[in-house]
């Protein structure tokens, strides 16, 4: 009876526990940092811990560097082409010195809301103090480790895997690997720094641009300046452990938005061809050429448009000084836009 009556307990006591571990200074950095070719990924202020469904966590320290950002002011992150790839949404980094969880239970103790200042603390000093594992918070083991603590990804934190960490934080001495699975790593890291990769739009150009007529091709190109690769490091102060990750786009894949359409090629997929996708039609082109990447309507759109979209495949693969690295799932980023089809007018005499 006494176990089970302590979850209902905890949850009163989490804004409580919250804000008693704001006031304990850690040695965490919001995820982000500096970057290489473009603006700041984060603010790299401190952060602090805090409560997570009855457990101590922390903000990640993780900082993140961008090379090759694109410099557009339209970019957003891929979207994995494998939709049943899952990366962890949460892992366990470094987070606590011994001195820093003695200090953060005994700020735990001294909030007085209805008691359970002492009720949540005395449930930790079970834990770090009294020898359930840890005896006295392991403050002879001071320099000597650290405890390793729950963070989330906080783009992904409303997701299930979000609560996969539910372990208090657990001891790890300097120089030694934990053998929890979800224990940050390179492969982590790499895993990361994907969902932090800024992709520019894919903002096609097209000739003739926005209207265009029955039957008569529609060129389709991307712009050369834009179609870089762009790779974010990712990496874990005061460990060694780093990955970089590095997306290079591949292939322009388009849908008419009617079926009533034909694509060039039939497939509707755009390589690369000489550094670029597709070509610009040059001036002279007779209206009804071919092109190597473009679109062919066969009905009008009538009052209407369709929507024309063009998605930008990059493949994907990570490196790190500790690891082989390897390839991650191809990712897509996308943007439709309005086409005008109209009837090719004739001229009776």
């Amino acid at each position: 009876m006494r176990a089970a009556a302590r979850k209902p307990v905890l949850r009163w006591a989490a804004p409580a526990l919250a804000m008693a571990v704001a006031l304990i200074p850690a040695t965490a950095y919001a995820g982000g940092g500096d970057t290489v070719g473009g603006g700041d990924v984060g603010s790299g202020q401190q952060s602090n811990g805090g409560l997570q469904d009855r457990n101590l966590t922390v903000q990640t320290k993780i900082r993140t560097t961008v090379e090759g950002n694109p410099k557009s002011a339209k970019t957003g992150t891929l979207t994995p082409a494998n939709s049943n790839w899952d990366p962890p949404a949460c892992w366990y980094e470094p987070a606590y010195s011994p001195k820093q969880i003695e200090a953060t239970v005994k700020a735990i103790r001294k909030m007085k809301f209805f008691g359970l200042g002492d009720f949540v603390g005395g449930i930790f000093d079970s834990y770090f103090k009294e020898g359930r594992p840890y005896k006295d918070y392991n403050l002879d083991k001071q320099g000597k480790g650290q405890f390793w603590a729950a963070t989330v990804d906080e783009k992904r934190k409303d997701e299930p895997g979000a609560k996969a960490c539910d372990k208090l934080p657990f001891w790890v001495a300097n120089g030694e690997t934990p053998k929890e699975p979800l224990a940050v790593s390179p492969r982590i890291l790499a895993e990361y720094a994907y969902g932090q990769l800024p992709v520019p739009g894919t903002e096609i150009k097209m000739a003739p641009e926005g209207e265009t007529k029955v039957n008569l091709p529609t060129w389709v190109w991307l712009d050369k300046a834009k179609f870089k690769k762009v790779s974010v490091t990712a990496s874990l102060p005061g460990t060694g452990l780093s990955a970089t990750t590095t997306a290079e786009p591949v292939s322009l894949k388009l849908e008419p938005g009617t079926d009533d359409a034909e694509t060039y090629p039939a497939s509707g997929e755009c390589p690369i061809d000489g550094g670029r996708i597709g070509t610009p039609r040059a001036k002279g082109t007779s209206a009804d050429t071919d092109p190597p990447c473009g679109v062919k309507y066969l009905r009008s759109s009538r009052d209407g448009s369709y929507e024309l979209k063009a998605t930008l495949t990059w493949r994907v693969r990570w490196t790190s000084t500790t690891e082989p690295g390897g390839g991650l799932p191809p990712g897509e980023f996308g943007a439709t836009q309005d086409v005008v089809v109209r009837e090719i007018q004739s001229v009776n005499r």
